[in-house]
């Protein structure tokens, strides 16, 4: 995301301007537009002259609007954002007050007005602008005739490709159609690397299986990348790595991330960051009960005594269309900064953030044993945002 222009004022009122240059940059922007915002952007829009013997004709033409938000959607699959709302300014082709929806484009810069900037918001500017802070990650979860292509960022986790390959069994005395069907099925794992990993940006390609299918795997790529001469292969070998994974679904990256081996050579990856900490929060709530807590309001009561070390919440809780709830959240993320504590904002879209969200959304570890509010544990309060069927931790 490349930042054009920004002014805030000291009531948080201000404006700033944006241009998204990558996917990625859609699903930032996702979290930071909402209901009651401004945005100013390029559009098309169909227009309809009627001519003087009645007959009319329409034709589409780009203009400028700024329209008042009242719906926002985020298409995950084509990382487009889609914008409703009234217009609010003058235009030649758009009458005051009309409905608009307004997609946002890559490259094309729009001009977002909020009434109020809180640090949320502007903390996820500042790292949407800046390259430094995210580091990408790509992984294959395979197994034989199953694979899954995914990116992993610190914002979120995507699915890019999904290969569901029909290999027929082994016969005695006859392994050949088995042994074409495997290679077929490499051959579109392969191609669907190529077409959605991009190695000048992603830092480390995990293959991961159960058995022997990553070995293989790997083993054939690096064959048919000399065979084809694909420079973009052969010059990225290093960044390949294979590891354990006890299937070819989705919820296998968790474990292949958890893997020490592995994660020492991401050790500087936001999404290894997430899953550590995490890691830690389950280990304490296990370990030392009393300094580890979820739930909002027992997260809030550690807070008053400036006893939160880490907070871990999710993004999903700063979407929230009720204002005061979401600034409830916004004033408790800023709290524990003051008070130097460290706070961990983790993607709802991301495997470690579907998994916080299980648990409330919200957690913290403590500087200190707080056993009084374990003697809460079974309160229940209006407020709190989880319910009696939050599933507990893994143990």
């Amino acid at each position: 995301m490349k930042l054009v222009h920004k002014d805030i004022e000291k009531d948080g009122k201000g404006v700033i301007v944006l241009i998204p240059e990558e996917a990625e940059d859609m699903w930032q922007a996702y979290n930071i537009i909402r209901k009651g915002d401004q945005i100013r952007a390029s559009t098309i829009r169909k227009v309809q002259n009627e001519s003087a013997t009645g007959s009319s004709t329409s034709h589409r033409v780009r203009t400028t609007l700024t329209i008042s938000v009242e719906s926002v959607d985020f298409d995950t699959q084509a990382c487009l954002l889609r914008l409703k709302g009234r217009n609010i300014e003058e235009n030649e082709y758009v009458k005051m007050g009309a409905y608009h929806t307004i997609d946002l484009e890559l490259n094309r810069k729009f001009t977002l007005i909020k009434e109020e900037w809180d640090s949320i918001d502007l903390g996820r500017i500042e790292m949407a602008t800046d390259p430094a802070q995210t580091a990408d990650v790509a992984a294959v979860i395979m197994q034989e005739g199953l694979a899954h292509v995914c990116l992993i960022s610190g914002s979120r986790t995507i699915v890019r490709a999904k290969i569901d390959q029909n290999i027929p069994r082994k016969r005695k005395g006859d392994v050949k159609q088995h042994e074409k069907g495997i290679l077929r099925f490499f051959d579109l794992v392969m191609q669907a690397i190529l077409r959605h990993i991009r190695f000048d940006i992603v830092k480390c390609t995990i293959i991961a299986s159960p058995g022997f299918v990553r070995d293989q795997f790997f083993e054939y790529v690096m064959q048919e990348a000399v065979k084809t001469d694909n420079k973009t292969i052969l010059e990225n070998k290093s960044k390949f790595i294979t590891a354990h994974a006890s299937s070819g679904f989705k919820h296998s990256l968790k474990e292949v991330l958890s893997n020490p081996s592995i994660a020492a050579k991401l050790e500087d990856t936001k999404a290894l960051g997430e899953l550590k900490v995490l890691e830690n929060f389950y280990k304490t709530l296990q370990t030392e009960s009393s300094r580890a807590f979820y739930g909002i309001n027992h997260v809030e009561k550690a807070n008053e005594v400036l006893g939160i070390e880490t907070l871990l919440i999710t993004d999903s809780l700063f979407r929230s269309q009720n204002i005061a709830e979401r600034k409830r959240y916004v004033k408790l993320v800023d709290s524990v900064k003051e008070s130097g504590g460290d706070v961990k904002i983790f993607s709802s879209m991301h495997v470690t953030g579907e998994q916080l969200s299980q648990i409330t959304g919200v957690a913290a570890i403590l500087r200190f044993p707080m056993p009084e509010l374990e003697d809460d544990e079974e309160e229940e309060d209006e407020d709190d945002y989880s319910d009696e069927n939050t599933p507990l931790p893994p143990s």
